[in-house]
């Protein structure tokens, strides 16, 4: 945690006291603001008392008498109605932001720059793999906001820092000051509509990552979807993504190969950027650290070494010439549908609590499973889906899976853990699920273990 100096001497409300909520309030302390800190939820009130912050009843607070209100991005802004901290703020005429929004203001003038990442799909890994870029050519990189760390546990601002953030759209939508050095859109599908009322305004939340673009600064967008496609039409100095077409003027991928005029790297041959999604997160990537003057040789060597992010098509081990892929992270079939579609000859393991819909949208990828191993409470129910299309056995347990996709899966294939379903009858949420794969094939006799494995 560092001070945030930009508010000494202010009066600053926060509302919202969990993980980024507590660093905020504690920077902000630290750096002369008087801050007013408060929770709904008791828990939460107990645990930041326990962290020395004073707490304070925001119900009785006289907002006009406050120069900010820092509100938590869980917390709804505008949809489906506003907070009635925001209903305060708004009738006292106060700023309404979020610890990103004062964590930019932090790093401004400091030399430091900000890579900001946002989109539906993609911005994890495309975070993670370009912080893992931008630190294999040498760089000074800290990883954080949405993903990892919040804001203000990374280190303070310092020159020639690079600080690579994940945005939710809850944060841009509290960010007016947002004008990172690199911005990146990777695609927008309808999501959290719930807190923002409609596609069109969701779409307009994420495209304030570039309003404040210049000339200098680089800005990257997925065009394969018609909002981003609208985004990127709309601002000459945003540069298109595409991995279904090869692009004249931008960056594309659609056979594999990453394209930037005559520069061409093989994305096929980099293990953990399996798939188009892939390809598109890794087009992204290059773009932001050729931005930052990485040379193409370098880019190249770190994505060939990126391990990928654990539980999302991390291939963690390979097992008598047959690798082992931890996509835990597919809940549902969409998410399954990205993996699926990645490798020709799969042994699939899947099963868990179904989510709507079960199975049946993968049936066009059912050619490519060479068995199945069901496991959890929706075995049955995919065993109906799969019944005299495809081979597969009741596994019932992870561990029995494991075992016998060991024995049968031949090199010319994968063992893909991607269970299309959510964890809680067996685990207690994905990661523990992912967790206890990679624990169970590091058991299997003479198996050689991945970095990050």
């Amino acid at each position: 945690m560092f001070a945030a100096t930009s508010f000494k001497g202010k009066s600053v409300a926060v509302f919202g006291l969990a993980r980024s909520g507590i660093s905020c309030a504690q920077s902000l302390i630290a750096g002369g603001a008087k801050v007013f800190a408060w929770d709904d939820s008791e828990p939460a009130v107990e645990k930041a008392r326990a962290e020395g912050i004073m707490i304070t009843n925001l119900h009785t607070v006289d907002f006009k008498r406050l120069d900010s209100l820092v509100l938590s991005p869980g917390v709804p802004f505008t949809h489906p109605e506003p907070h009635w901290t925001v209903v305060k703020a708004k009738q006292a005429g106060i700023e309404i932001i979020g610890d990103t929004e004062i964590f930019a203001r932090e790093v401004q003038g400091s030399g430091a720059k900000i890579v900001a990442i946002t989109g539906t799909n993609g911005k994890s890994t495309t975070t993670a793999l370009i912080g893992h870029v931008l630190r294999s050519a040498g760089l000074d990189v800290d990883v954080g906001g949405n993903i990892g760390l919040a804001v203000f546990n990374l280190r303070p601002p310092a020159g020639k820092r690079i600080y690579v953030l994940e945005l939710s759209s809850f944060q841009i939508d509290l960010m007016p000051g947002l004008k990172p050095d690199v911005g990146i859109l990777t695609n927008l599908t309808p999501d959290h509509l719930d807190r923002h009322g409609s596609m069109e305004h969701y779409a307009e939340v994420k495209a304030r990552i570039f309003a404040k673009i210049q000339k200098g600064d680089t800005a990257l967008v997925g065009v394969d979807d018609e909002w981003c496609e609208a985004i990127a039409a709309r601002n000459s100095l945003i540069t298109p993504v595409s991995v279904l077409r090869v692009l004249d003027n931008g960056l594309s991928a659609p056979d594999g190969i990453l394209r930037d005029g005559t520069i061409e790297i093989d994305l096929r041959a980099m293990p953990a950027l399996k798939g188009r999604h892939n390809w598109q997160n890794a087009c992204m990537a290059y773009g932001a650290a050729r931005a930052l003057d990485v040379s193409v040789d370098a880019i190249a060597q770190a994505m060939k070494s990126f391990p990928g992010l654990a539980h999302r098509m991390q291939q963690i081990a390979t097992f008598k010439g047959v690798p082992f892929i931890n996509d835990s992270k597919a809940t549902n079939a969409d998410a399954a549908e990205k993996a699926l579609a990645s490798f020709d000859q799969i042994y699939w393991i899947a099963g868990g609590i179904a989510k709507s819909g079960g199975i049946e949208p993968l049936q066009p990828y059912f050619s490519k499973l060479k068995k199945v191993y069901l496991i959890g409470a929706a075995a049955a129910e995919f065993a109906e889906v799969l019944r005299g299309k495809v081979d597969y056995v009741m596994a019932d347990t992870l561990e029995n899976a494991v075992q016998m996709a060991a024995q049968d899966a031949t090199p010319d294939a994968v063992v893909l853990l991607s269970p299309a379903c959510a964890s809680f009858d067996q685990y207690k949420n994905f990661e523990v699920r992912g967790d206890a794969f990679v624990s169970l094939v590091a058991q299997l006799p003479g198996v050689q273990m991945a970095n990050g494995g």
